[in-house]
C-alpha cells in the first residue's frame, strides 16, 4: 500500500455487508497434515531518551495451527495439467491458508474448512483434476512454508507486494482495503491513524497492517509507515502488539488491552457484523491492495520477473477458466465479495 484513502460512505457499508454471508459446507475433512511454525523473538533496542520508540509485542498464539484436508470432485477433463514431480503429493493439491480469517477461509460449525478462497482453492484442484488439501499455516511463515515444500500454492489473503513477489510468484486474484476496528462506542476516540500514536494497536504478524504500523515491508524508508508520521508529527510512538495469529489480535482488542484490531477490511467488516455489540469500524480505510495466489518460482532469484513454473502456469489456467464460465464470478457473489474482483 503506498497511500490511505478515505472511501465513501456506500463503499464502507458495502465492504460490512460482505462480510455477513453464510458460511458453505464443503467436503469433509480426509487428510491432516502437519505443518511446523517459526515463532518470531522480539527484539530489545536501546534508544536515546529523545526518541519516541514503538513498543513492540510479540504474542504467541492461543492454539498450535492445524491442518485439514477437503477432497474435491475429479472432472473427467482438467484444463490444464501438472507434471507429477512439481507437485507436494501425487494426486494433490496442497494449498496453505492461515485459519481463520473470514470470510476468505475458516472452519464451519463441522471443522470443514469454508471461505471465499477455499471455495477458489477448490475449483483450481477439481479444474487440474487434484484432490485439494488446505494446510492450516501461520501467515508470517507461510512464505517459507511453499517454499521448502509443505505446499505447493498459498490462497491465504496475501497482498501483492514487491518484497513478496521477490520470494514467490502472485497470481491476481482479488482485491481489498484494510481497516481498523474497535470497541463497541469507540472509547478511545479514534478516527484517524494518527489517533494511535501513543496508544496500543494489535495486527497479525507477517501482514502489510504490520507493515504499515511498524514501517517495515514495502513502507520501510518511505515514511509512511505509522511510526514515522508520529515522529513526524512530535507525537508519541505506538505501542505496537504483534501476534502470531489474526485472532489473536481480536482477542486483545476483545479484552481491551488495544485501542484496536487493524486487519484487511474483509474480516474487520465480518466480526464488526456478527458482533455488533461489542466492535465497531472506526476511522480510515486503505486503498484496496490486490491479493495474489502464489507459488514458488523454480530457481530464480527474484521471482518478480520469473516465468511462472508448470505449476504457476496450470493454476493460472484453471483461474482464468474459472473467470471466462462465470464460476469465479458466483463465488464471490455468494460471499457478497463481488466488489473485490480482478478483471
Amino acid at each position: 500500500m503506498k497511500r490511505t484513502v478515505v472511501l465513501g460512505a456506500v463503499v464502507l457499508v458495502a465492504m460490512i455487508a460482505a462480510a455477513c454471508a453464510p458460511a458453505p459446507t464443503p467436503a469433509p475433512v480426509v487428510q491432516t497434515v502437519v505443518v511446523q511454525q517459526t515463532v518470531a523473538v522480539p527484539q530489545t533496542v536501546a534508544v536515546p531518551q529523545t526518541v519516541a520508540v514503538p513498543q513492540t509485542v510479540v504474542v504467541a498464539p492461543t492454539a498450535a495451527p492445524t491442518a485439514a484436508a477437503t477432497s474435491t470432485p475429479v472432472p473427467p477433463t482438467p484444463v490444464a495439467s501438472v507434471p507429477a514431480d512439481a507437485l507436494a503429493q501425487k494426486g494433490k493439491l496442497l494449498v496453505c491458508s492461515d485459519f481463520p480469517y473470514p470470510p476468505q477461509e475458516f472452519y464451519d460449525d463441522q471443522g470443514n474448512p469454508a471461505g471465499m478462497d477455499v471455495e477458489i482453492g477448490n475449483e483450481i484442484g477439481k479444474r487440474l483434476g487434484l484432490q485439494t488439501v488446505w494446510v492450516n499455516s501461520v501467515f508470517d511463515t507461510i512464505i517459507a512454508a511453499v517454499k521448502s515444500g509443505k505446499c505447493d500454492i498459498i490462497i491465504s489473503a496475501m497482498n501483492i507486494t514487491a518484497d513478496r513477489n521477490k520470494q514467490v510468484s502472485m497470481i491476481p486474484y482479488f482485491q481489498a482495503g484494510q481497516s481498523m476496528v474497535a470497541l463497541k462506542g469507540n472509547p478511545q476516540n479514534i478516527s484517524t491513524p494518527l489517533d494511535l500514536c501513543g496508544k496500543s494497536v494489535a495486527a497479525e504478524s507477517g501482514t502489510t497492517e504490520a507493515d504499515y504500523l511498524q514501517g517495515t515491508g514495502d513502507y520501510k524508508g518511505t515514511g509512511k509507515g505509522l511510526v514515522d508520521q508520529c515522529k513526524a508529527a512530535n507525537k508519541p510512538a505506538p505501542n505496537i502488539v504483534i501476534t502470531q495469529k489474526d485472532t489473536d489480535a481480536l482477542q486483545q482488542l476483545q479484552a481491551g488491552k488495544v485501542a484496536v484490531y487493524f486487519a484487511d477490511t474483509p474480516p474487520a467488516a465480518y466480526y464488526t457484523v456478527q458482533q455488533p455489540d461489542k466492535f465497531q469500524l472506526v476511522g480510515q480505510m486503505v486503498e484496496p491492495a490486490v491479493e495474489g495466489i502464489n507459488m514458488p518460482c523454480g530457481s530464480a532469484t527474484d521471482c518478480t520477473t520469473a516465468p511462472l513454473t508448470p505449476l504457476g502456469q496450470a493454476v493460472q489456467t484453471a483461474f482464468k477458466s474459472m473467470v471466462t464460465d462465470g464460476t469465479y464470478a458466483k463465488i464471490l457473489a455468494k460471499w457478497n465479495l463481488s466488489a473485490g474482483a480482478v478483471k
